[in-house]
């Protein structure tokens, strides 16, 4: 990134400013978004945590070895592409709360930027495969949407404001454990809790008040569907920079890198986009092998109620629970679960990475205030991504991706949540970014 020049400051060696400052304009946009300083340089990566290292492999192999024999090569190979999102995930540190926080704090719009690429490749990738049909074990790949209505502003709105309390998204959530974050893994409890909870009520939200879900390509066919969101990604990428011209923000955090190609491949950090098209190709790998679109969420409301039927209850009677798709659900194993197969390996591939990088480490304290705070957040975000039908992956990216109009109001809904929770974090000690910080 890049420090912005003073305001009206002629380049040196010219005398005529006219001449040469539209020439600028143009290839500015080839260019980083400037910064109040200069982005940091990254650290060396600590030595190999050696131990979480054998722990997330032997976790891993023996997992997907029995998957495998017991489920057959399907429910295998989403583990193992779990594994692979976990891991470029953690390399890259892509988030989604800190991108929506530091662009709504302090006006940095590089994470949105490296959502827009995500969202891009992935939304190519799903034309290609949706479009033409293609799928692997029988499946009929479909896009994903959802009805536009009071439950999609509610639950994103709910779900945007918790995982700024929470310290996480969903798939940050994920990673965030694997790499050895107890307060993340208070939220995780509080994310099932919130989903469990949300699903025993079901009655409360299922009937709110709603309009038909909206497909580009239902009116534009698949070519036109994938130009439209490719021009409203450009629109996000050309306001995003605009906003961080006029703002001028501190420059993002440089975690710790490994020196080398080869080395940084596997010890990380990887650069946003490297992980943006990772995440987009492993994602779309989600959709030829299942037939849908990655996900997260569905499975805490899984497993929170399997738990709640081992301790008595009875989640087969709930209304949720008896709809025909969720129903298969609830009577089928967790390991032959897609979304719980694709999160367990997000947590494993995260292990591993932090491992690799050296700094997979186990938090043992935490203060009240934050740990409150964690659970608060996680049950907002699980109550928010039934009410809205999915979150930041299910919704925002699989939405999108898919030329559906709910993903857009997704997001929309989520900035105005990121707003409010910005606004609570320090009620739970969390700070947020200052346009004078160092980094952001």
């Amino acid at each position: 990134m890049t420090t912005a020049p003073p305001s009206g400051a002629t380049p040196a060696g010219t005398d005529s400013p006219d001449r040469t400052e539209r020439p600028l304009r143009k290839l500015a946009w080839f260019e980083p978004a400037p910064t109040r300083v200069p982005a940091p340089d990254a650290d060396p990566v600590p030595p190999v945590r050696r131990l979480p290292l054998l722990v997330a492999g032997v976790l891993g192999a023996v997992l997907t070895a029995y998957v495998w024999a017991v489920h057959g090569a399907k429910p295998g190979i989403l583990l193992l592409l779990g594994v692979g999102l976990g891991v470029g995930l953690f390399h890259s540190r892509f988030g989604f709360t800190s991108a929506w926080r530091q662009l709504v704090a302090v006006g940095n719009g590089a994470g949105m930027r490296a959502h827009a690429l995500l969202l891009g490749t992935t939304a190519t990738l799903f034309a290609l495969v949706i479009g033409s049909g293609t799928g692997l074990f029988g499946t009929a790949p479909a896009p994903s949407t959802g009805p536009l209505g009071v439950g999609l502003l509610a639950g994103a709105f709910l779900f945007a404001v918790g995982m700024q309390i929470g310290g996480a998204c969903a798939s940050g959530t994920l990673f965030a454990v694997g790499s050895g974050q107890s307060t993340i893994v208070l939220t995780l409890g509080g994310f099932i809790a919130g989903s469990t909870l949300a699903a025993w009520q079901y009655g409360l939200w299922r009937d709110l008040p709603a309009f038909e879900p909206v497909l580009f390509s239902d009116g534009l066919g698949w070519p036109g569907s994938l130009a439209l969101t490719l021009a409203l990604l450009a629109l996000v990428v050309v306001v995003s920079r605009k906003i961080q011209a006029r703002r001028n923000p501190p420059p993002l955090g440089a975690p710790p890198s490994a020196r080398g190609a080869l080395a940084r491949t596997v010890r990380g950090s990887w650069p946003l986009a490297a992980g943006a098209v990772v995440l987009a190709v492993l994602g779309a790998g989600v959709l030829l092998v299942s037939g849908g679109a990655w996900g997260v969420t569905s499975a805490f409301a899984l497993w929170g109620s399997k738990l709640a039927g081992a301790l008595g209850a009875s989640p087969e009677t709930w209304a949720y629970w008896q709809e025909p798709k969720n129903a298969v659900q609830l009577s089928g194993p967790v390991l032959a679960d897609k979304t719980s197969l694709t999160d367990f390996g997000i947590m494993i591939g995260a292990a591993l990475a932090a491992a690799a990088g050296g700094v997979w480490t186990l938090h043992r304290g935490i203060a009240l205030r934050r740990g409150v705070g964690a659970v608060l957040g996680g049950v907002l975000m699980g109550i928010g991504a039934r009410i809205a039908g999915g979150c930041n992956i299910g919704a925002y990216l699989a939405g999108i991706a898919s030329g559906s109009l709910h993903g857009w109001i997704w997001a929309a809904a989520a900035i105005a949540g990121t707003y409010a929770g910005l606004k609570l974090r320090p009620l739970f000690r969390l700070g947020n970014p200052a346009p004078r910080d160092g980094v952001c």
